[in-house]
């Protein structure tokens, strides 16, 4: 279940265990029985109905370049976010170790009926 926190922020509930997903300041998803601001994630909706969730809070921080020259692609201070990723055996991904192209970071959003919320 996915509810709006603000806008483009969501909260990630599971049906069953009545939990949310969260990550941590390592990068690591867990489930939290109360919702805090580990269980927020930015939603970006891509083209061909792909979603990515990256934590609001947590993200790596890029200094900035020695020497300042012109000549680095990344920019001044650039923040990289930490995005939900599942690999290729269901296992949870380190958020650090993430990107939002990744295949494992796209997420095929899913309308639920009646019989498969029981």
């Amino acid at each position: 279940e996915i509810t709006a926190v603000d806008v483009g922020v969501v909260a990630i509930k599971g049906l069953l265990s009545g939990r949310y997903l969260a990550m941590n300041d390592k990068g690591r998803l867990y489930a939290s029985e109360v919702f805090n601001k580990e269980c927020e994630f930015v939603e970006r909706i891509h083209e061909l109905g792909y979603n990515t969730y990256a934590s609001r809070h947590h993200s790596t921080e890029h200094p900035a370049a020695p020497g300042g020259g012109g000549s680095s692609k990344r920019r001044a201070s650039a923040k990289r976010q930490w995005y939900v990723s599942i690999n290729g055996k269901g296992r949870p991904r380190r958020g650090f170790k993430t990107r939002s192209t990744d295949k494992a970071s796209l997420f095929l959003p899913r309308v639920l009926g009646n019989k498969d919320q029981s």
